[in-house]
């Protein structure tokens, strides 16, 4: 299979696709597609690289990823049981290409400016869950009704962005393998010690020109895409596993000193590690 692009597999004529994943591993290879994708994870949780950005995903999370924007999800390396996922994809000329311009929807062109960078809903997940879990035993005419439906409650929503930068040119199937074999070094190893020899290696390329070729595809150095996953990393610890010290993770996270993480990690979110696990003791508390 090709890393990029990737082919939704499509009933034929069929202008919505509804896709449910069960897996112990969701699809972990970067990948692309043409489609606008809007998944509910109905279980499991682990990473997700959406353009630029590691956000980590978990149960009843709904997020938005746009055309073309590659993206890579990474379950949890110790999920034992499935993960599950329900999926739309769409595009702006599914179902002609004059549908989403009439003036009744004309408020959906919000929606589509806000799906270049991908989002996570972050309110009204309860009606759109119920939407979702409908999906599968109503015809196509209700599908098409649920995901308006499902749109109108995303225009309404708050919203976080996933991504702050998104190459502007579909990756070519050489760039694709490259960016995914970078990715995946590096998502199974951000908690050892990663050189940049080392990595330009796996990139097949020099020093200088897998800086260049890494910065110009994310809009950031390569050290500081591997801080940020190991933050990213940090906080789903902090949140999932209340008994490790904040030592200790900054530890299994690829830290040298705990200086530093605490450092790094109030850069990133605005907040020492101590107060991002007691946001989620709280919560828990009510």
């Amino acid at each position: 299979m090709k890393v990029l692009p990737f082919k939704i597999p499509k009933p034929e004529d069929g202008a919505l696709v509804y896709q449910e994943d069960h897996e112990i591993v969701f699809y972990d290879q970067l990948h692309q597609h043409e489609e606008i994708q809007i998944s509910y994870i109905a279980a499991g949780s682990g990473s997700l690289i959406v353009g630029d950005s590691i956000n980590y995903y978990k149960k009843n999370d709904i997020l938005v990823i746009g055309e073309n924007i590659p993206h890579v999800f990474r379950s949890d390396a110790n999920a034992s049981s499935k993960s599950i996922m329900y999926t739309l994809f769409f595009t702006r000329n599914s179902f002609g290409k004059g549908f989403f311009k009439i003036n009744d929807l004309i408020e959906l062109d919000t929606f589509f400016k806000n799906s270049i960078y991908g989002m996570k809903i972050t309110s009204n997940q309860t009606k759109i869950i119920f939407q979702f879990e409908r999906l599968r035993n109503i015809n196509g005419i209700e599908r098409i009704a649920s995901l308006l439906i499902i749109l109108n409650l995303i225009l309404s929503s708050e919203k976080e962005r996933l991504s702050s930068f998104v190459y502007n040119k579909k990756y070519t199937d050489a760039e694709g393998k490259r960016m995914n074999e970078v990715f995946q070094y590096v998502m199974d190893r951000f908690n050892e010690p990663i050189s940049l020899d080392e990595i330009a290696a796996t990139a097949n390329m020099s020093k200088n020109a897998f800086c260049r070729y890494f910065k110009k595809r994310t809009n950031k150095t390569f050290f500081q895409f591997l801080i940020e996953l190991r933050i990213e990393n940090a906080c789903k610890l902090l949140y999932k596993n209340k008994e490790l010290s904040v030592a200790l993770i900054s530890e299994l996270c690829g830290f040298q000193n705990i200086a530093n993480f605490n450092r790094k990690f109030k850069a990133l979110k605005n907040m020492t590690p101590s107060k991002y696990r007691l946001q989620f003791q709280k919560t828990d508390s009510v």
